[in-house]
């Protein structure tokens, strides 16, 4: 991705698209006709502190103030060699993501509309958004954050490039925001949960935290995500695997048994309960247990039987 100044030219193309009436805008058109219930008419996220972009620099200063906005010491030098492409004279959104679970933070993709945007704006948090100020022959990709919006003006407040403080109305957002598919990221803290999240989405955000190492901080988000989702599966398993990780098997136990009484059907949750079982000298029961995920077949049979086989030869080294 070539993540490039806007020029007037393409900027004078934009304006003449937006006001020519030559483009369909759903969301704003939506927005205006029926504004969302029970959500706050003007927010705006003044204390997010502001990196200014250098040229091809607006994914590292994007991150920045993110970081900053969620309690995380971090600059656009500190950030640029773990999110800038040199090659591609930008920074990816895979390298966006990543940068920010290294960082100890959940990254949630937000749902692809601007209500949602806006209701996590209304709960405090900003958005990092990827957005096209080009057109779709002439593409100039920049990543911004957006810190607010104004539902009586139809405005979005934005902390853009070399800008503290920009607004765009409704219907500019949305034709820029559009062509990135209505991309946008939240670095939330560990313990905390975005606005729009679903159980359906949010635990992989979470997973995807303890798979980049970062176990402590995983073990407080998959702890949030249970007070609110109890029987989540990917949250109980997930905890029950942070939790012996970090040296305490007995609460690995408890999560996995909660996750194997919710979900018995779950391989996952059987064969992973089987080893903790084994682990801590129940060895009958976690042969039981270990049966149990093998007789369910799918997808971790070949996992279970290998518990199991170890189980059995761990049974049989006994006096």
């Amino acid at each position: 991705m070539r993540v490039r100044r806007a020029g007037l030219g393409a900027a004078a193309v934009l304006l003449a698209l937006l006001t020519g009436g030559c483009v369909s805008l759903p969301q704003s058109e939506a927005l205006r006709e029926n504004p969302p219930a029970n959500l706050t008419a003007r927010v705006e996220l003044a204390r997010v502190p502001y990196h200014a972009q250098e040229d091809y620099l607006c994914g590292p200063s994007s991150l920045a103030m993110a970081f900053n906005a969620a309690g995380v010491p971090a600059s656009v030098e500190s950030l640029t060699p773990q999110v800038y492409l040199p090659g591609r004279k930008g920074s990816l959104q895979a390298e966006m993501l990543g940068a920010t679970r290294r960082a100890g933070l959940v990254a949630y993709t937000a749902q692809p509309n601007l209500e949602a945007l806006m209701r996590e704006l209304a709960a405090g948090t900003p958005a990092v958004v990827l957005l096209n100020l080009g057109v779709g022959w002439w593409p100039i990709w920049h990543y911004a954050v957006v810190i607010g919006y104004d539902l009586d003006r139809r405005k979005f407040i934005l902390r853009s490039g070399r800008k503290e403080r920009e607004e765009w109305s409704f219907s500019l957002f949305e034709y820029s925001w559009r062509d990135g598919g209505d991309w946008s990221l939240l670095a939330l803290p560990p313990g905390r949960i975005p606005a729009t999240a679903s159980e359906a989405d949010f635990p992989s955000a979470v997973a995807a935290l303890e798979r980049a190492g970062k176990t402590r901080e995983a073990r407080v988000a998959y702890r949030a995500l249970l007070e609110r989702w109890p029987d989540s599966l990917v949250g109980l398993i997930g905890l029950g695997n942070v939790e012996y990780a970090l040296g305490d098997p007995g609460a690995a136990e408890a999560a996995l048994r909660r996750a194997a009484a919710a979900h018995p059907g779950s391989g996952a949750a059987l064969n992973n309960l089987a080893y903790v079982l084994a682990e801590r000298g129940k060895l009958g029961e976690a042969e039981t247990t270990a049966r149990a995920a093998v007789a369910l077949g799918g997808a971790t049979l070949e996992e279970a039987r290998k518990t199991l086989d170890a189980i059995l030869a761990r049974r049989l080294s006994r006096p």
